[in-house]
């Protein structure tokens, strides 16, 4: 089920009054490099798999 609009509001206004303005911007800041960081750990991961499966061939 979806959330309608009205409760998207009411829980952006908590989180608002909960950490702040500036606290919220940096939770959104290490949120997108921790994202960041994981892809890029995914792909070094892959191309590592894949250079090991290139040297047995």
């Amino acid at each position: 089920m979806l959330a309608s609009p009205m409760q998207i509001l009411i829980v952006a206004a908590l989180v608002l009054m909960l950490f702040g303005a500036g606290r919220l911007s940096g939770l959104g800041r290490g949120l997108g490099e921790g994202i960041r960081n994981f892809k890029r750990g995914v792909k070094d991961i892959d191309s590592e798999l894949n250079d090991n499966n290139n040297t047995k061939n």
